[in-house]
């Protein structure tokens, strides 16, 4: 099924941003990493399935409803890591619906663009994670420093 190498690290890459985002993200992060990690492993799924262009079709398709989840996630949560995955999606999706109508065999550009992409996107919600650990540190820190100024103001009195 696979000719290289570089897709199953890109699956490994999608896999371990997914967990990351999972595991340490914020909601935005986590429905994010689960979804295009459920959008990276039904790929090959698409393929096995119906080789041809209902395989495509699939594809195209479950490019568009991921786009559209990520739209739902950006207009709600507002950040640009979040606009930055959503315009990489939506260049994945310009991608597969070139070579469908164009009626393009996948070729090396394809792949190469495809799977450099999906690391762009599972870049971009690491981002997400880090983000969400950064500001669960900051809250902690601003709750330890209220907590010392409050047990200061109660020991002066």
């Amino acid at each position: 099924m696979f000719h290289s190498l570089l897709p199953l690290v890109v699956i490994a890459v999608t896999a371990t941003a997914a967990g990351m985002a999972l595991l340490f993200g914020d909601e935005p992060a986590r429905l994010a990493g689960a979804i295009n990690f459920l959008n990276a492993v039904a790929l090959p799924f698409y393929r096995m399935i119906s080789p041809g262009p209902t395989g495509e079709a699939l594809q195209l398709a479950g490019d568009f409803c991921w786009a559209a989840g990520l739209l739902i996630l950006v207009i709600r949560h507002a950040s640009l890591w979040l606009g930055v995955t959503m315009l990489l999606q939506s260049v994945q999706f310009g991608l597969h619906a070139y070579y469908i109508v164009m009626e393009l065999r996948h070729d090396r550009l394809h792949a190469w663009v495809n799977n450099l992409d999906e690391v762009g996107i599972s870049a971009c919600i690491l981002v997400g994670a880090y983000a969400a650990i950064r500001r669960r540190a900051e809250a902690v820190r601003e709750a330890r420093a209220l907590g010392a100024g409050a047990q200061r103001l109660s020991g002066a009195v």
